[in-house]
């Protein structure tokens, strides 16, 4: 559904995005993770036709987005900060909308009351735009990118500045929207990401570090497999029965002398290996008392930090 070959965009001679390629499928959902400043928001304004590449290509649906209008036809864009006019009711803002999307004045209530149920704006339809709460906002944001039935859905930054509750609400809808239409999802919240999208892709700096399902991620960037124990008894019996089961494990020890407790870290570079049933058939076998036991697994926030050099 959407192809970008070595996109690029120059702010005079400062690369916001460079050389940027991936594809989404359609019917996917797919995140657009990066720190603040990565080029999050210049991707989707070209992509959207709001800004053109400073070289590369893109296409939606297999149409060029040099041909900003066809490509219009098929996406819906909602900003990081959906303008709206503050002062008219809802209904009135998504008829202005609509007008000019060209959706015919035959056919344009019945659109609009397909969006405001599809988007919970049922009962919100004749409220001014400026009594509505920051959550309600995004709505008839997201409402009136789809007033024109669009394949591809961009949004960018959806949840900036709502609460808990008005978040669960906005990733709800896009996993229901997600269902029948291609979705690209910016953000930078890595629960957001992870809660709704299929596959996500990093950037930083303009450039993509990553591409991959959660899992894809976390599998190319993990560093092997660590296990932390907590242990009373012959500590050093326990290390060498570990190290003569498996080769190259390396590890850590702490004994803190008052409480006789032995303070245990494996590290190992194949993360498939049993070695927290090792670890407890080896405490078992030295008459010691296994106290406490788990494995430290990489995160996306781990990915994130190893991607970037930085947490978010």
């Amino acid at each position: 559904m959407i192809q970008a070959d070595k996109l690029s965009r120059l702010y005079g001679e400062k690369y916001a995005v460079r050389d940027l390629s991936f594809h989404v499928r359609r019917g996917e959902v797919m995140g657009l993770l990066g720190p603040n400043g990565a080029g999050k928001s210049t991707t989707m304004k070209m992509l959207s036709c709001f800004l053109p590449p400073s070289s590369g290509t893109a296409s939606m649906d297999g149409i060029d987005i040099q041909q900003d209008l066809e490509v219009r036809r098929r996406v819906g864009y909602l900003p990081e900060h959906a303008p709206s006019y503050s002062d008219l009711n809802v209904h009135g803002h998504l008829s202005f909308m609509g007008r000019m999307y060209g959706i015919p004045e035959a056919t344009l209530n019945d659109k609009i009351r397909e969006m405001s149920v599809a988007c919970g704006l049922e009962g919100r339809l004749n409220q001014r735009i400026d009594e509505l709460s920051k959550g309600y906002r995004q709505r008839v944001g997201l409402a009136a990118s789809m007033l024109h039935n669009p394949d591809c859905l961009i949004l960018d930054e959806p949840t900036t500045g709502l609460d808990p509750n008005q978040m669960v609400e906005i990733r709800q809808l896009i996993r229901h929207l997600g269902e029948k239409k291609t979705v690209l999802l910016s953000s930078h919240v890595l629960s957001e990401v992870d809660a709704v999208c299929d596959r996500m892709m990093i950037i930083d700096g303009g450039e993509l570090r990553a591409l991959g399902t959660r899992d894809e991620l976390i599998a190319r960037s993990s560093s092997g497999l660590r296990l932390d124990v907590c242990m009373r008894g012959d500590a050093d019996a326990v290390v060498a029965a570990i190290c003569k089961q498996y080769e190259g494990c390396e590890v850590d020890m702490h004994t803190v002398e008052e409480s006789e407790v032995t303070k245990l870290i494996f590290r190992h570079s194949d993360d498939s290996i049993a070695l927290a049933e090792s670890v407890f058939s080896a405490v078992v076998a030295v008459g010691g008392v296994l106290l406490e036991m788990h494995a430290q697994e990489t995160s996306l926030e781990d990915v994130f930090h190893r991607l970037t050099g930085r947490a978010l």
